[in-house]
């Protein structure tokens, strides 16, 4: 109330110049707030009406305080609209968007004008897949985007059980031939290590790193993982209970500041 009114006053009470005042300021505590962490905020996932794609949005702000407060909840979910209505092709795409007749980047910085802390888009995903699913979890601190194979009978619930396996178990990748080489290179080097420290004879190590590699792969990619609400069935197992041949394939996973 009190920027209100001293932007009237400094615009004479001309109220559009005062809205530009305001404005201004705004990118001015912007420029000010650039080098603060803006570490909380709320993460908004969310599919389209036909459930054929979805995006996932990490809208940020400093303090848990302003990630609780209703008005930046809507911020966030206008933002994460305009993302799913366009689909842009990158986080600088949606940036240039427009949210309420104004570009998203300037929206931003208005935002942290009236709010007085750094807000940002921090991170934006998409996928497209025969059934996509979107699972918030956590008051807004974990979004999963799950992309089924195909949209049969239950595949929302599945969908929605598969999201919560992610949120929870967070998969590297959904199965063994989508982890990296990188990866792979790292696990097994890892388990060389360990194997060499508990005295195994040399010709033994790549054997026993190979079984740990194994065992990576069903505890770190999602289709080989137990399913959490029954480990007598993997993932892969679960869904193909659901229907025939059902399967993965794609997922997003965003958690706030990870």
């Amino acid at each position: 109330m009190m920027d209100c009114k001293k932007a009237l006053v400094e615009a004479n009470g001309d109220f559009e110049a005062a809205v530009d005042y305001l404005r201004k300021k705004g990118a001015k505590v912007a420029a000010s707030r650039q080098d603060r962490d803006s570490n909380e905020g709320v993460i908004i996932a969310k599919a389209t009406a036909d459930a054929k794609s979805g995006i996932v949005v990490e809208v940020n702000c400093e303090t848990d305080f302003v990630a609780k407060n209703a008005d930046f909840i809507a911020f966030a979910e206008k933002i994460a609209e305009v993302a799913l209505a366009n689909k842009p092709a990158s986080l600088d795409d949606l940036k240039s968007l427009e949210v309420d007749g104004k570009k998203i980047a300037d929206a931003l910085i208005e935002q942290t004008g009236v709010i007085g802390e750094k807000i940002d888009v921090s991170k934006y995903e998409t996928i497209s897949a025969e059934k996509v699913v979107a699972y918030i979890h956590g008051n807004y601190r974990l979004g999963v985007l799950v992309g089924l194979s195909a949209d049969a009978a239950g595949a929302d619930e599945a969908g929605k059980d598969v999201a919560m396996q992610i949120a929870a178990m967070n998969p590297v990748a959904i199965d063994k031939d989508g982890v990296d080489a990188h990866t792979i290179e790292r696990e097994l080097e890892i388990a060389k290590e360990q194997i060499r420290a508990e005295g195994k004879p040399e010709e033994m190590v790549e054997k026993i790193a190979a079984g740990k590699l194994n065992k990576f792969y069903k505890e770190s990619t999602l289709l080989n993982q137990e399913f959490v609400k029954d480990s007598s069935k993997n993932i892969a197992q679960f869904l193909d209970s659901v229907s025939k041949g059902l399967t993965v394939t794609a997922f997003k996973r965003v958690q706030l500041g990870a």
